[in-house]
C-alpha cells in the first residue's frame, strides 16, 4: 500500500508517496519526516557506528492511513513476521513522532510504547493502541494538536541484564565535566516509568566513578561498563554533535546496546572551575540586579573591604585572596566567593595533619579576632561618627555643578570601602544568637508610625532616613518603600557597645551612603537629559563611571547608556565555567536554624503569602519584612542567621531556616511542611 503524508508543525512540505515500512538500515529511515524522530535518531546513530537493536518503522504515511480507518499494509505483515520469526521472539511497539526527542522537548512519556508483544494479533492491537495514543497525547496539551505526523518502531525485546539512562552533561547543573547515569535491573522502562528510582552514578568525561547514589531496582555497574557508558557518551555526542539523553541496556552476553537518544533538555554551561560563589552573604545589600552605573559605584568598595576585612583578621591567606574575585556581578545580580568567607569544615587530609602550619594559621586568627573584639567596638563608632559628619556635609544636591556630582561620586567610594570593612570585621564578633536591634526593625516601626501619622513616603525618608533599611538600593527617582507594613510590638534590650547594635549601624550607614551616590546619579542624569544628551534620566542607569565623568567633562562626548537586561537570579551556591555561565553546585545537607521554635503550613512561593503559610524564597529580601507576622514559617535557600529578615522573623516568633539550597525545587507550593528554627530542618508533614 503506498503511504501518504501530512505537513508537520514545523512547515516543512510533506514526503512524497513510499513504502509503509522501512528498516532501520535503510537510508531512508534517517529522514524523520518518514520515519519520525525517535527511530530517525536511530537510523543515523547505526550510520555513525553505534550499536542500536534492529528493527523496521510503520511510516507516517502508512500511520495516517491506518488513522483514517485502513487495514495493516501487507508489508507491514511481513516485516513482523521476519522479525519476530513468526512470533517466536516477543517485541517492543513503540512511537516515533516528529515532535518527540526533540533538543526543546522531549514529549518523554507523552505516546503509548507495548513491551512483549507476540503473535499476530498483539501486534496489531499494539500497533493500534500506539498509533491512538497520537491524539491522546493532545489531551490537556498546549503544544500538541492530534495531527503531527506519528511513525511506529519495532524491536525485538532485549533481553537485558541491566539497563538505563545515561546523560552526556549533568542534566541539573548543565556542567559539561560529568556524565550521568541511572542504572536498574532488567531494561530501562521501569525506570523511565518512575517505578523505581535506580542506582545514580555520577561519572567524570573518562568513565571514573566521583559518585554514587543507591535506590530502589538499582544495579551494580563494574569499573568496565562505566568506561563503556563513557564511550557511549563520547560517541553520541560525536555522532548527533551535541550531548545526548540515552536510554541503554547490556544485553546477557555484556553487550551494550543503545535504545533511544535525543539531546539533553538541560541547558550545556561548560566546564566549572574557580571557587564557589553565592548570593546568600550579600543578598540583602543587594536583593535586586544592578546596572551598570550602580554597580561601578557600589560594587568595587564592597571588593576592597572585603579584601582589607579578610586580610586583617587573617581568616585567610594573602595568596587565596588575591586569586579569588571577591566579588562577581552577573547579569546584574552579585555573588561573593563562598570559600572564602563561609568556609566547610573538611576532614583534614593525611598531609594537612602532618603540617603544623594550618594550626598555625588558625592560633594566629584567634589571637587577631581576640585583639579585634575589644579594639572594634571603639573603632566603629568613630567610623559611624565620621560617616554621619560626612553625610551631614553634603549640601543639597541642586547647589552642585555637574563636575561636582561627579567628584561626590568618586568621594563616597573610599567612604563605602570603609563602613563596609568595619562592618564584615564586626560581623565575626556578633553571637548569633543575642537578640538585637535591626535596621529592618526600626525602620518598620518608624514607617508605620509616620504613616499612621499621615506623612507621606518622601516626608518620611527625609525626616527618618532609617527607612531606608526596607528599600533596595537604586538610581530611581525615589526609593520604593513597601507599601503595607505593621511595626513589631517593641525593641529587644541592647547596649551601644553591643556588636549587633554597631554592625546594624554600619549596614545603615552603607545603605545611606548609597543613596547619596544614587541621588547624585539621578540629578546628573536629569541635566543630562534636559541637555538632550539622555533620553530620559532613568537610562543614567546604563552609564559607566568613567563614560558619565567624560561626558560631564566633555560636551561633546556622546552617551551610548546599555541598559542590561536582568539575569536568571543566581544560584544559592555555584561555580564559573568555562564558557562564563554560572554551575550550581550541591551545598550542605541541611540548613541552619535561625530561630523562632517550630511551625508548619502550607509552602508558598512569591512575595503575597497567605495567613499561616511557609514562605519559601531564594533570598531574605528586606522588602518581605511586612508580611512575617502572617507566617508560620520561613524558608531560605540563601543567608545567615544574622541577615535582617532573620533576626527580624526570630523577634517575631517566625521559625526560620536559612542556607538551606535547593528548597524551592524541593517545597512545591501547596506542599505542607513543618519548619523547625531551633535544629534547621524542613520536613513534609506526615513524611
Amino acid at each position: 500500500m503506498p503511504a501518504t503524508s501530512t505537513d508537520d508543525s514545523s512547515g516543512r512540505p510533506p514526503v512524497a508517496d513510499g513504502p509503509a515500512v522501512v528498516r532501520l538500515d535503510d537510508e531512508a529511515a534517517a529522514d524523520d519526516r518518514i520515519t519520525g524522530a525517535k527511530a530517525a535518531a536511530l537510523a543515523r546513530a547505526h550510520r555513525g557506528g553505534l550499536p542500536i537493536v534492529p528493527g523496521f518503522v510503520v511510516t507516517t504515511g502508512a500511520v495516517e492511513q491506518l488513522a483514517g480507518g485502513s487495514p495493516l499494509p501487507d508489508d507491514v505483515r511481513a516485516a513482523w513476521r521476519e522479525l519476530s520469526a513468526e512470533g517466536r521472539h516477543a517485541l517492543v511497539v513503540r512511537s516515533s513522532s516528529t515532535v518527540e526527542d526533540l533538543g526543546d522537548s522531549s514529549m518523554a512519556g507523552r505516546f503509548e510504547s507495548v513491551v512483549g508483544v507476540r503473535g499476530p494479533e498483539a501486534f496489531e492491537r499494539a500497533v493500534a493502541t500506539v498509533v491512538a495514543s497520537r491524539e491522546t497525547a493532545a489531551t490537556g496539551s498546549d503544544t500538541l494538536t492530534g495531527r503531527e505526523p506519528l511513525a511506529v518502531l519495532v524491536q525485538p525485546l532485549l533481553d537485558a541484564r541491566s539497563g538505563g539512562v545515561l546523560f552526556g552533561i549533568d542534566p541539573v547543573s548543565g556542567r559539561e565535566d560529568r556524565l550521568v547515569v541511572a542504572a536498574v535491573t532488567g531494561g530501562p522502562d521501569r525506570l523511565v516509568s518512575g517505578e523505581v528510582d535506580g542506582d545514580r552514578y555520577e561519572l567524570d568525561r573518562s568513565g571514573r566513578r566521583t559518585d554514587v547514589t543507591r535506590g530502589d531496582g538499582g544495579v551494580r555497574l563494574r569499573k568496565a561498563q562505566l568506561r563503556a557508558l563513557a564511550e557511549l557518551a563520547r560517541r553520541t555526542a560525536q555522532v548527533f554533535g551535541g550531548p545526548q539523553d540515552v536510554e541503554w541496556a547490556f544485553d546477557e552476553g555484556n553487550h551494550l546496546r543503545l535504545l533511544q537518544s535525543r539531546p539533553v533538555t538541560a541547558e550545556a554551561r561548560g566546564r566549572p572551575h574557580g571557587p564557589v560563589l553565592g548570593p546568600g552573604p550579600v543578598a540583602e545589600t543587594f536583593p535586586e540586579p544592578l546596572q551598570p552605573l550602580e554597580a561601578d559605584l557600589w560594587i568595587p568598595p564592597l571588593r576592597d573591604a572585603l579584601r582589607h576585612a579578610l586580610l586583617l583578621a587573617g581568616t585567610a591567606d594573602r595568596t587565596a585572596v588575591d586569586d579569588s574575585p571577591l566579588v562577581s556581578v552577573l547579569g546584574g545580580w552579585v555573588a561573593l566567593d563562598l570559600d572564602l568567607l563561609e568556609p566547610r569544615p573538611e576532614a583534614p587530609r593525611l598531609r594537612d595533619r602532618l603540617d603544623p602550619r594550618p594550626r598555625l594559621r588558625r592560633l594566629r586568627v584567634s589571637w587577631r579576632v581576640g585583639r579585634l573584639r575589644s579594639a572594634l567596638p571603639a573603632l566603629a563608632q568613630d567610623v559611624i561618627g565620621a560617616t554621619d559628619h560626612a553625610l551631614g556635609g553634603v549640601p543639597p544636591l541642586g547647589e552642585l555643578t555637574d563636575r561636582q556630582l561627579v567628584a561626590l561620586l568618586h568621594r563616597v567610594g573610599p567612604a563605602l570601602r570603609s563602613v563596609h570593612a568595619h562592618e564584615v570585621l564586626m560581623g565575626m564578633l556578633v553571637d548569633p544568637d543575642a537578640p538585637r536591634l535591626t535596621g529592618v526593625s526600626a525602620a518598620l516601626r518608624v514607617l508605620g508610625r509616620s504613616r499612621q501619622a499621615g506623612l507621606a513616603d518622601a516626608e518620611i525618608v527625609a525626616a527618618n532616613p532609617v527607612v531606608l533599611a526596607l528599600a533596595a538600593p537604586q538610581i530611581c527617582r525615589t526609593p520604593q518603600l513597601p507599601p503595607d507594613v505593621e511595626p513589631p510590638d517593641s525593641a529587644p534590650p541592647v547596649e551601644e557597645t553591643d556588636a549587633g547594635l554597631l554592625r546594624e549601624a554600619l549596614r545603615l550607614r552603607v545603605r545611606w551612603l548609597q543613596e547619596v551616590t544614587a541621588r547624585a546619579a539621578w540629578a546628573l542624569g536629569e541635566r543630562l537629559t534636559a541637555a538632550g544628551r539622555l533620553g530620559g534620566p532613568e537610562e543614567v542607569r546604563g552609564l559607566r563611571l568613567a563614560d558619565l565623568a567624560a561626558a560631564v567633562h566633555d560636551p561633546a562626548v556622546v552617551l551610548r547608556p546599555e541598559e542590561e537586561e536582568p539575569g536568571e537570579p543566581l544560584p544559592a551556591r555555584f561555580r564559573m565555567s568555562d564558557t562564563g555561565r554560572p554551575v550550581p553546585v550541591a551545598g550542605a545537607a541541611g540548613g541552619t536554624g535561625a530561630g523562632g521554635g517550630s511551625g508548619a503550613g502550607p509552602v508558598h512561593h512569591g512575595d503575597d503569602p497567605p495567613e499561616g503559610a511557609v514562605l519559601v524564597v531564594r533570598t531574605l529580601d528586606p522588602s518581605l519584612a511586612p508580611v512575617l507576622p502572617r507566617l508560620a514559617g520561613l524558608v531560605a535557600e540563601t543567608g545567615s542567621v544574622l541577615a535582617h529578615l532573620a533576626i527580624l522573623a526570630r523577634e517575631s516568633g517566625v521559625p526560620t531556616v536559612v542556607g538551606l539550597a535547593g528548597a524551592l525545587e524541593e517545597f512545591a507550593p501547596g506542599t505542607t511542611v513543618r519548619v523547625d528554627g531551633d535544629s534547621g530542618t524542613v520536613e513534609e508533614e506526615g513524611s
